[in-house]
């Protein structure tokens, strides 16, 4: 069963990755659309881990499917690697690491807001 909901909800996230990709970033050198994705989704999962998760009896099938599945596949580190190693073939250095730090630091912060956030809504 659980195997089931995680195929759903990735299905549904990559659906949704694929969606807000094209719909804001069509053509642009710089990955605005993965580095945004990854950030919500940063945001999103810790949230859910403090908030949702935890105030409300979900199922761990539940829990799986929405962290894993959807949140998972709504998010990528893959396409972060492909996409700094175009830009490093590119000769855009510069460009790449920027993107790199951003993507670690800006997740890490995201995260740590989502948990603060999530944390804060809780004790209400």
């Amino acid at each position: 069963m659980a195997y089931i909901l995680v195929g759903v909800a990735g299905a549904l996230g990559a659906i949704l990755r694929y969606a807000i990709g094209v719909a804001l970033f069509v053509d642009s050198v710089f990955p605005y659309a993965t580095l945004s994705i990854n950030l919500i989704g940063s945001y999103v999962l810790a949230w859910l881990t403090t908030r949702l998760f935890t105030k409300v009896y979900w199922s761990s099938h539940i829990k799986t499917a929405i962290g894993t599945g959807f949140v998972g596949s709504f998010t990528t580190f893959s396409t972060l690697s492909v996409e700094t190693v175009n830009l490093f073939e590119n000769g855009d250095i510069l460009l790449g690491g920027i993107y790199v730090f951003v993507s670690i630091i800006g997740g890490l912060v995201m995260s740590r807001l989502g948990f603060d956030v999530g944390s804060v809504e809780v004790r209400k």
